[in-house]
């Protein structure tokens, strides 16, 4: 069963790369604001999250000096990202910590660490979890992991590559597993531009769908239905 699903997402994967291409992110960041950027993404979407780090980083001139600000001037600075009462105190907390537990706002020593003990070391903070952790390896540090977004999570449903018993958490490590580690990072960016532009949440547009032959929802429940003699 494992090896069916590898083959399914290794094909998922060239798929999309022959219909979207190879994508390109925007370029790395270094760990340490990739991991602010992404708890500032929890819950909204990239425009609002990047208006919100671009104001925080105007604004304070060194993450030194957002953790000592007022709670509510960071607040104030980041509240395009929405929850904002929430992400500035937890944002400042992290900051505290990472200063307590490594002497510097600085996590370029995370590239010296195997991906698996880097990540337990980003999730040792409240706020970052698999999603966040797995961000910050795979795009600031150059480490194999496996994001799992909302889309991600939606369309690894739909097209059958995970039970659909499984939750978010639960799809990194499996969903991890699936794809060789070399695509990564082109199949999670390629998943989500697919999440987001034809396989919706609402109303999927399976007609537009390059992964019809890959997909259990299309043969369940379209396909199916289509074939049926009138």
């Amino acid at each position: 069963m494992v090896d069916q699903l590898r083959t399914q997402a290794l094909s998922i994967h060239l798929t999309l790369l022959d219909y979207y291409g190879y994508p390109k992110w925007r370029n790395p960041l270094p760990p340490l604001d990739e991991l602010i950027s992404t708890i500032l993404s929890q819950n909204t979407n990239d425009s609002n999250r990047d208006r919100a780090f671009d104001t925080l980083r105007q604004r304070f001139p060194d993450w030194e000096a957002v953790c000592d600000a007022k709670p509510e001037e960071v607040i104030d600075a980041i509240r395009s990202a929405g929850l904002a009462n929430q992400k500035g105190p937890r944002i400042q907390k992290v900051l505290r910590q990472i200063l307590e537990n490594h002497g510097e706002f600085n996590l370029d020593f995370l590239k010296e660490k195997s991906p698996s003990e880097a990540r337990d070391w980003l999730m040792q903070f409240k706020g970052v979890g698999p999603k966040t952790a797995a961000i910050v390896l795979l795009f600031s540090l150059g480490m194999p992991a496996f994001p799992v977004d909302t889309h991600i999570y939606r369309v690894s449903g739909r097209v059958g590559l995970r039970p659909p018993s499984m939750n978010a958490n639960q799809a990194h490590a499996h969903l991890a597993e699936l794809f060789p580690p070399e695509a990564y990072y082109p199949v999670h960016l390629n998943l989500i531009r697919l999440g987001r532009e034809i396989c919706q949440a609402r109303k999927p547009l399976c007609a537009q769908c390059p992964l019809q032959h890959l997909c259990k929802y299309y043969a369940d429940n379209i396909n199916q239905s289509t074939s049926q003699p009138e």
